[in-house]
């Protein structure tokens, strides 16, 4: 059994790549604005600073409004910081990209906490399909997950209140919380005829990220439900076992899997693909070169025959694995159509305890097809019904077992 030297700890630099080029013009928003004749100096002196704005790019139209809304607006304005946030968030939100997201001081700290891999909330990854909060996934054994939430669940209110205006992070805040409160989804379901109403409880998300069992004697099933910072640590001792067991084939589960780590993604594609084999490409649509990423180790499961499975809950990381392992082993996708979730976010931080996440990269498979809004197509289409939900049926995996069988 090859030994996988440890993966480097992941860092969310490495993972979500690191361009920003108006950064300064923000910061000098920040300075500039509470300071009276000297805003227009200190925004040339950030329009100097900042690559990305053309020579013609006038921003005396933000400081024009800003004076009259001062002079003329007949209510209370806000706190200067807070027309600054307000500002920022225009400018992200102009870009119509809801994975660039500006973060105030507080939910900037939320944020950075969540990264650390447990928090307290219903445990859901959510995105934004066709301008609806969507989710993209339940962790499995989460209290979403056991509230009955499915891949594909559009999101109508947060506790009563209307989310179609919310951006997604804007929305993930509102329904983290304290562990043991609740929290009321109006959602709406695929093939649903109207709304409902679920309330569930939160709790800490801290959940183990692969396991696996035999099945029909000689069919290994692995179900993947995330790429955490322990998940090629975990597989290395599961491929151990599968190696010593009587398993002739592998099934990989990848289903309502929100994706992680990029790193983690690769580590496991090595244990499939030879060494030094093109897992994703990432593009930065011309303002940096382009970056390959390949598989690191010897592999150690390589020869045997691999049936993933995916739905439209398989996201980002999942994506790029499934992509890779079919483009570049051949193994067969079973399932639905993936999230589409390819895109690369930086978080960088800002004047004040602000961070902005920022879409820098899109990321492509080995044969160059690509994953944001496409997703990946499985080779054969099965859907999961109510009715066999219902009778404890999952035709998906009864599907991937029948063609293992004829491996």
């Amino acid at each position: 059994m090859q030994n996988y030297p440890p993966l480097k700890t992941p860092t969310w630099r490495k993972n979500f790549l690191i361009y920003l080029v108006f950064l300064a013009i923000i910061a000098s928003f920040g300075i500039g604005l509470a300071v009276g004749e000297n805003i227009i100096q200190k925004k040339n002196a950030g329009v100097a600073n900042a690559n990305s704005l053309q020579e013609n790019t006038n921003l005396n139209l933000v400081f024009e409004a800003w004076k009259k809304l001062n002079d003329k607006y007949v209510g209370t304005l806000p706190e200067e910081k807070n027309m600054v946030y307000g500002m920022t968030k225009g400018m992200t939100a102009a870009l119509g990209d809801p994975y660039t997201v500006f973060f105030e001081p507080e939910k900037a700290k939320q944020f950075q906490e969540d990264l650390k891999g447990s928090f307290s909330g219903i445990g859901a990854e959510i995105g934004k399909k066709d301008n609806i909060l969507t989710i993209v996934a339940p962790i499995e054994g989460s209290p979403a997950d056991k509230a009955g939430i499915k891949p594909g669940d559009k999101i109508i209110k947060i506790d009563n209140q209307d989310s179609g205006n919310l951006e997604v992070d804007e929305a993930v805040s509102d329904i983290r919380g304290e562990k043991n409160t609740k929290v009321k989804l109006t959602i709406i379901s695929e093939g649903d005829n109207a709304p409902r109403e679920i309330e569930i409880t939160r709790d800490t998300i801290d959940v183990k990220s692969v396991k696996w069992e035999m099945k029909n004697e000689d069919i290994a099933y692995i179900r993947l439900s995330q790429f955490s910072e322990d998940t090629v640590k975990e597989f290395t001792e599961i491929a151990k076992n599968i190696r010593e067991s009587k398993a002739k084939k592998i099934i990989l589960d990848l289903r309502s899997n929100p994706g992680g780590y990029l790193e983690t993604a690769t580590g496991i594609a090595s244990f499939f693909l030879p060494e030094k084999t093109l897992v994703v490409k990432e593009d930065f649509g011309g303002k940096q070169p382009s970056n390959e990423y390949k598989t690191e180790y010897s592999p150690t499961l390589d020869q045997y025959p691999l049936i993933i499975l995916v739905d439209q809950g398989s996201a980002s990381a999942s994506e790029i694995l499934a992509g890779a392992l079919s483009e570049q082993k051949g193994a067969k996708l079973i399932g639905e159509k993936t999230f589409g979730k390819g895109s690369v976010q930086e978080v960088v931080n800002l004047d004040g305890g602000s961070t902005i996440k920022i879409t820098v990269a899109k990321w492509f498979t080995p044969k160059g097809k690509t994953i944001d809004k496409e997703g990946i197509t499985p080779d054969e289409e099965i859907k999961i019904t109510p009715e066999g939900v219902k009778n404890g049926h999952d035709s998906q995996l009864e599907k991937a077992l029948e063609e293992a069988g004829k491996m």
